[in-house]
């Protein structure tokens, strides 16, 4: 899949782009992440991109004409344009699930006090929140939603049997994990992880991983 990105500050993606799974999978040419910098579509001598908001208040916000530049420059009729934006919708494991479907993401990180409405009007397909708080921009959940769908699009995971077993993907929390040594520093491994009995593992999983979901996200457990 293509994504490209729209941001006043593309430094921040090299690394976290360069990292990983999702390193090799842009290396191997599995995805393909591009990174437009908005600034060159700046307005005037300084490359200006925000204004003060009409009406007044605190802040600034990016201006409409250097966003339709940047995103038109980049979009076509396969494209889904989704604005970062502390008001979207919640990004969930669905979601993942769902944008990785997509041929090609446009991801445009909103700064300041927000982006020009019409910009989202005319141009917007939906607005994504990775949660209930405000950072200084969308460059970081861009890399969240980045990471998490990467893991849906075939060939970058090793494992995609993983996917199944891993927290969110069946409605509950994952369950403990363990490894070599089977004691460290008087903290034992549970006898059921090493009796060879499958189905007891299982079942084990299963009642720890509704135990934990019940002591964290109750909310996850429709029937409790």
């Amino acid at each position: 899949m293509r994504i490209d990105v729209i941001t006043l500050f593309p430094t921040m993606f090299v690394d976290p782009l360069s990292t990983s799974l999702l390193g090799k999978a842009i290396a191997d040419g599995v995805i393909e992440v591009t990174l437009n910098d908005l600034r060159e579509h700046g307005l005037g001598r300084h490359r200006s991109v925000d204004d003060t908001p009409f009406g007044g208040g605190a802040g600034m916000v990016m201006r409409p004409e250097p966003l339709f530049a940047a995103i038109e420059a980049v979009t076509t009729e396969d494209s889904h344009v989704v604005l970062m934006s502390p008001r979207g919708s919640l990004f969930d494991h669905r979601g993942a699930e769902r944008l990785a479907t997509r041929e090609h993401l446009v991801l445009v990180c909103g700064r300041y006090e927000g982006v020009d409405q019409r910009v989202i009007d005319e141009l917007v397909d939906e607005e994504i929140s990775i949660g209930d708080y405000v950072l200084a921009g969308g460059e970081l959940p861009a890399l969240v939603v980045i990471e998490a769908l990467s893991r849906f699009v075939p060939g970058v995971l090793g494992n995609p049997e993983s996917l199944t077993t891993e927290s969110h993907a069946v409605g509950t929390l994952e369950h403990p994990q363990y490894t070599r040594p089977a004691e460290f520093r008087g903290s034992k491994v549970p006898d059921v992880l090493l009796s060879g009995h499958h189905e007891e593992v299982e079942r084990w999983r299963e009642e720890e991983s509704r135990r934990l979901t019940r002591e964290r996200r109750p909310d996850l457990l429709g029937d409790d």
